[in-house]
């Protein structure tokens, strides 16, 4: 079915448009958008990594929130902007301005449909200028719109504690947690037979990069042909586990305090840039 990893009840395209105009509190219920992509993520790794592990985590953290707490999920987009990986066969790439337009209209439906919380979960590392952009335009149109853009993987978890300190300081592609958390949610995708390390030079201006990476902008292939940055070989799927189940705890708890939260409302007159509003039916009553 269309949900994935995501709890079926938590899914709003599982609900009728009457269903929807008759949710109760609309202003507060989250909306969840997870982002991924799909690109290449070395030889033993799909490439849809991104695309699974942002819904994946997120279907995870709406399996724990409380019933009281209203959050529903979108669709994953399964499409990105992952130009730096155009070197390998695989990555099916959209344009930054494709990825801005996409968004942007997304959260204009969400909007129209009376929700005023969105989220967009992003799995993927090469985009999140492009959702930090939508979210802005989107707060521009909207002055009751809350939007918030944050990686799937930036929230406290357990992979800190389980990987090098050369893993921490240069590891940004296919390496252990993202292996990790694969071999946890489609363990019969990952070919830890064929896993190799592969770092990137450490940056050598220390002020413009004090761990080392690369503080200018960069392709996978600048650094060899297999597409990995990072350490893969010793993640394991009980990693992976104590992964996921921390980082949902963590989103969890930050859906639940996206839910209750009473933000800023601008009540100046929004920007028309793009700006779409007109009827919308609320009710239904079928005929005799």
């Amino acid at each position: 079915m269309l949900h994935g990893y995501i709890p079926p009840h938590r899914f709003l395209p599982y609900l009728s448009w009457t269903e929807i105009a008759a949710l109760p509190d609309r202003e507060n219920t989250v909306i969840v958008l997870p982002c991924g992509a799909i690109e290449q993520h070395g030889p033993h790794l799909p490439c849809s990594v991104d695309s699974v592990i942002a819904s994946g985590v997120m279907g995870r953290a709406l399996e724990k929130l409380p019933a009281e707490v209203r959050a529903f999920a979108l669709p994953t987009i399964t499409y990105g902007k992952s130009e730096e990986h155009l070197h390998f066969p695989g990555t099916m790439t959209l344009t930054g301005t494709t990825l801005l337009s996409t968004v942007t209209e997304i959260g204009e439906s969400v909007y129209r449909a009376g929700f005023r919380k969105l989220l967009f979960a992003n799995g993927h590392g090469g985009q999140p200028q492009v959702l930090e952009m939508a979210a802005r335009e989107l707060r521009l149109r909207h002055g009751d719109f809350v939007v918030v853009p944050h990686g799937v993987s930036r929230l406290p978890n357990a992979s800190s504690k389980q990987i090098s300190e050369q893993e921490k300081r240069l590891s940004m592609h296919a390496g252990h947690s993202e292996t990790a958390l694969m071999l946890a949610l489609a363990p019969d995708t990952v070919r830890m037979e064929r896993a190799a390390a592969n770092f990137p030079p450490p940056f050598p201006i220390k002020l413009l990069s004090a761990d080392g990476r690369p503080a200018c902008a960069w392709t996978a292939r600048d650094f060899g042909p297999s597409g990995v940055i990072g350490d893969p070989t010793s993640a394991t799927r009980e990693q992976g586990i104590e992964i996921l189940e921390t980082l949902s705890d963590s989103w969890a708890q930050a859906l639940t305090e996206l839910h209750a939260l009473r933000w800023v409302v601008r009540d100046e007159p929004t920007w028309e840039r793009g700006h779409q509003q007109g009827f919308i039916q609320q009710s239904f009553v079928a005929a005799a």
